[in-house]
């Protein structure tokens, strides 16, 4: 039989052009639209960001005040979709409660009459952190929350309807230059999965959906949580901690030994970075002066 030749993640398969991203040109860097990521997690917003990727320039002063004047619009959760939020357990994960929210929205506000995918994608986003946040609490302590509280950014209302009080600062621009980074990464798998699903011209809800699908798995952004496991394994209980405190301050000793085991029986070690960065993701390097911060 003639042998096939296989292309471990998509390896030199072209699938598409595209002017939206440039992922690890030379095994390095990322940009968005042309701009490096250090200058826009140094220089701008999450929302001068998602401007950037649905419109394809930075916006001016005022497009970027009408934009946010969207995205706080589209903090208010359609009834019926927190009905759906209120019949998800506790238990559920957080990636298959934000599956169902794009999901259920699909069918409430349907792509087209008189809405654009740009439209479509606005709500979304303005919707995500309302969502998740009103199910978190209503399913931990039966707790109906007001989605649109926090200042005028996503983080910021991220961390308000979280902690049921305003952030600190310096809180919300990490956060903020987190959802940056996280913001687009060229054709990924669950962009290429959203992009598979697309090309069959169904909606973008459905694309979305199919895209958290792949996102949530261990070997694409459930890598983090799988590393924050790790961590948690490898932490030394002192007097008086709890073994579920989910502070990870992992013991030296243990981690190194948990290290040069996984490395001995060939095991995947997890943590932030994609196969095509050959030095080091830039994204970490952005994340580690934020978490030192």
């Amino acid at each position: 039989m003639e042998k096939v030749e296989k292309h471990v993640g998509l390896k030199g398969v072209v699938v598409d052009d595209t002017a939206i991203s440039s992922v690890g040109k030379k095994g390095l860097g990322l940009t968005y639209r042309g701009y490096t990521i250090e200058s826009l997690a140094e220089k701008a917003t999450y929302e001068e960001v998602a401007y950037l990727l649905l419109y394809g320039e930075l916006p001016n002063r005022s497009q970027l005040e009408a934009y946010k004047r969207k995205l706080v619009e589209a903090r208010v959760l359609p009834e019926p979709l927190k009905k759906v939020l209120e019949q998800l357990p506790a238990s559920a994960h957080p990636m298959d409660v934000m599956r169902t929210v794009v999901s259920v929205m699909g069918t409430l506000e349907p792509e087209g009459e008189g809405r654009t995918q740009e439209d479509v994608a606005t709500r979304l986003i303005g919707l995500y952190p309302g969502a998740l946040l009103y199910w978190y609490h209503y399913a931990n302590s039966g707790k109906r929350i007001d989605t649109t509280a926090g200042d005028d950014t996503l983080a910021g209302n991220f961390l308000t309807l979280l902690h049921g009080k305003e952030p600190e600062p310096l809180h919300r621009r990490a956060l903020d230059v987190s959802l940056i980074l996280y913001a687009e990464h060229e054709f990924n798998a669950s962009a290429f999965t959203a992009r598979v699903i697309a090309s069959t011209l169904s909606d973008l809800y459905s694309a979305i959906t199919g895209g958290i699908g792949a996102l949530r798995g261990p070997l694409h952004g459930g890598a983090n949580e799988a590393a924050m496991y790790m961590l948690l394994s490898c932490r030394a209980i002192g007097p008086g901690e709890k073994v579920d405190d989910l502070t990870p301050r992992c013991d030296p000793e243990r981690a190194e030994k948990m290290v040069l085991e996984a490395l001995a029986q060939k095991k995947r070690i997890m943590g932030f970075g994609h196969r095509v960065y050959r030095e080091f993701d830039p994204r970490a390097k952005i994340l580690e002066d934020w978490v030192k911060k």
